[in-house]
């Protein structure tokens, strides 16, 4: 009779049956998310009760059922399913805000206000930065609105008219941080020609200055851009013609290169009006190096006024956008589309500071 061979060590030295290798572990269940239901039971409510008391609403509920309630959320880790919510409600709570350049200071003051008037609303906003890139402004805006955001604000860069050739976003679309109307949109913005005139008229009228340039980036504003119309009407009201115009990028290094140009030309002027305050920042540099002092050699002045104008030395003149008020009428139009107006122009404040000629003005505050 044969005899079964037996097993032998991995070796093939041993005659010993070959250890048993343990079954590895199942891994432990992945612990199940508390519902609305486990809070009910463990609060001894109703479901009802839970979302009238993890909602806020509709209806009141006693103080004593609702410390319960939220005592049983906190010991079980209960949190909302959002999406649910959210298709129950119709609502999203969420808004979408699309700016040229996160970088820029004035568009992070912007998004900033947008966030802090949204908040008050009980709304979230979701922000997106498109480089100034036509395609990707389109891509971001059809994201967004694809995210069942309830509403969209836009900085657009796109012109009026290639703005109008688009499908119409499927979501109520207010364009922030514009001079004009947009046809077919809710827009708001700061009364740019009005905030460049009476930068230039200062310059003019109360310190005497005859040659004043201008550097102005690229603009999808229809033309002449109104920071441009203000700076020539401020000087047809002297009867002056109005100063040379150096066209440059919306940036540090946009009012650097510029600057330096100016400062080389032969026939100096007097002041330079940077249009935004990103340029007014290269401006100092190209001033500084030059070996020229702002204001004795040449003033400056610029256009947004957002809060690094004041700790500029000197501190910068600048015709103010009313930021905050600014992000209110927007949230306000997006929230409420049939009754937007078609267009808000909002006025700009004239910040008199140390670079333009005028006396130094207290210190800042944090």
């Amino acid at each position: 009779m044969s005899v079964p061979a037996r097993a032998t060590s991995p070796s093939g030295s041993g005659s010993r049956p070959a250890a048993r290798q343990p079954a590895p572990r199942a891994a432990p269940p992945a612990a199940r998310a508390a519902t609305r239901a486990d809070v009910a039971r463990h609060a001894g409510v109703s479901t009802a009760v839970v979302s009238y008391v993890v909602n806020e609403g509709p209806r009141r509920v006693a103080p004593e059922t609702a410390a319960r309630v939220r005592a049983a959320v906190e010991a079980l880790d209960y949190s909302p399913n959002v999406a649910a919510r959210a298709l129950r409600m119709g609502s999203s709570e969420m808004l979408g805000l699309v700016v040229p350049d996160i970088t820029n200071l004035f568009f992070a003051e912007l998004a900033h206000a947008v966030e802090s008037a949204a908040a008050e609303h009980g709304f979230l906003v979701t922000l997106a930065s498109s480089g100034s890139d036509v395609d990707l402004e389109r891509e971001l805006v059809a994201d967004l609105a694809g995210r069942n955001a309830d509403g969209l604000m836009v900085s657009t860069v796109l012109t009026p008219e290639a703005l109008t050739a688009l499908p119409a976003p499927r979501r109520p679309t207010v364009l922030i941080n514009v001079s004009a109307p947009f046809a077919g949109y809710a827009a708001v913005g700061s009364d740019a020609r009005q905030g460049a005139y009476d930068l230039v008229e200062h310059l003019l009228g109360t310190h005497g200055h005859t040659s004043v340039a201008l550097v102005i980036g690229e603009s999808t504003e229809r033309l002449p851009e109104p920071r441009e119309r203000g700076f020539v009407e401020a000087f047809a009201a002297h009867g002056l013609p109005p100063g040379p115009v150096v066209r440059t990028a919306f940036s540090r290094t946009g009012g650097y290169d510029a600057v330096r140009r100016i400062l080389a030309w032969r026939h100096r002027p007097d002041a330079i009006f940077l249009s935004s305050d990103q340029q007014a920042s290269g401006a100092y540099r190209a001033v500084r190096e030059a070996g020229l002092e702002c204001p004795d050699d040449v003033a400056l002045i610029a256009y947004d006024g957002t809060s690094q104008s004041a700790f500029s030395w000197p501190p910068l003149t600048v015709a103010r956008q009313p930021v905050e008020a600014m992000a209110r009428a927007a949230l306000q139009a997006v929230l409420d589309p049939v009754n937007a107006p078609a267009h808000q122009q909002l006025p700009t404040e004239l910040v008199v500071r140390r670079s333009c000629g005028c006396p130094s003005p207290p210190s800042p505050t944090a």
